[in-house]
This record gives C-alpha cells, structure tokens and sequence, in this order.
C-alpha cells in the first residue's frame, strides 16, 4: 500500500523506526524515568510516520490534481495543518504528562534524518533484498532472455 503511494515511503518510515529503536537503546540507561522516556520518544516516532505518510499523500494528490494553482495553496494549507497538528500532540503530551517533551522531539526529527539517510538504506536494501536498481526483477528476466 504504502509503495504504490510513494516509491520511497516504505524505506522512509522503515529509517524513522531504526532510527526509534537507535535513540531507544542509546538513551533509556542514562535516564531516572524510563517510562516517560520511552513513551516520549515512540509518541514522537509515530508522530514522524503520520507526516511522511500525509506528506507523500500531499504529493500523491498534488501530481494528479489539474490546477496548478490550487495544487500550490493545497499544499500550503496541508503543511499548516500538519504542524498544527504536531503541536496538538505536543501540547496533549505536556497537558497529560504521557512522555518526556525532549525525547517526543527527537522521534519527530526521526523524519529529518531518515530522509537524509533514505538514499543509503535504499542502497543497502538493493544489496540485501536483489531488487531495485540494476539488478530489479525485470532486469534480470531480460537478461535470461538474452541469455537463452
């Protein structure tokens, strides 16, 4: 579901929950509170999956929408909407003290750094699944077609 959305949405949210689990085992050892800890940290992960998946449904909308002009305050008003509603979270996480305010942010910049490395998992989910790239399904099908 979420490749036919966006090609690079599966890796992405695959990145942001590495990148969840890397922060969790770094972090939860050195802190007295380890339930607000975690529960911070994994409220901000899922926080940064809904924008990815929202922003590759923007963009999914965007592509097959007609009027340009329209497409450009659509998108705008859907960037509002998505920091309004990070700041929802935020502001509900803080009022019903369910997590640690620092680790919710750094789970929301969970996407900020799974986009940067998005290119690099791509690259070693190419080395370890054999698909994508050069060496894709089709590819290969062609090369034994050749071949034979």
């Amino acid at each position: 579901m979420f490749r036919r959305l966006n090609e690079a949405l599966p890796e992405l949210l695959l990145g942001i929950f590495i990148y969840g689990v890397i922060i969790q085992f770094a972090g939860v050892w050195f802190v007295e509170d380890k339930l607000r800890y975690s529960s911070g940290l994994w409220i901000g992960i899922v926080t940064a999956m809904c924008m990815a998946y929202h922003i590759a449904r923007i963009i999914a909308e965007t592509i097959d929408s007609m009027d340009a002009g329209k497409a450009r305050g659509r998108i705008i008003a859907k960037g509002i909407l998505r920091y309004l509603a990070v700041a929802a979270v935020f502001t509900v996480t803080m009022y019903f003290d369910l997590g640690n305010l620092v680790t919710l942010f750094l789970g929301v910049m969970g996407l900020k750094i799974s986009a940067y490395l998005q290119p690099a998992l791509h690259k070693l989910m190419i080395r370890v699944t054999g698909k994508g790239g050069v060496s894709s399904d089709k590819t290969n099908i062609i090369e034994r077609e050749v071949k034979m």
